[in-house]
């Protein structure tokens, strides 16, 4: 499960961080995206920590 939310986490923060930083350019939205995987898969092994151990 913790694999399963950190794909997902990683997804979701990458779009985000590609919509982001898209408003500026695209090398932009690359680093942004980058961040936004790492966030996302941060938060996503975090929730199954939380409250599925």
């Amino acid at each position: 499960m913790s694999k399963l939310l950190a794909l997902i986490g990683a997804t979701i923060g990458g779009w985000l961080g590609w919509w982001l930083g898209s408003v500026l350019g695209v090398m932009t939205a690359f680093i942004v995206s980058v961040v936004g995987t790492a966030v996302g898969v941060y938060v996503g092994r975090r929730l199954v920590r939380q409250y599925l151990e």
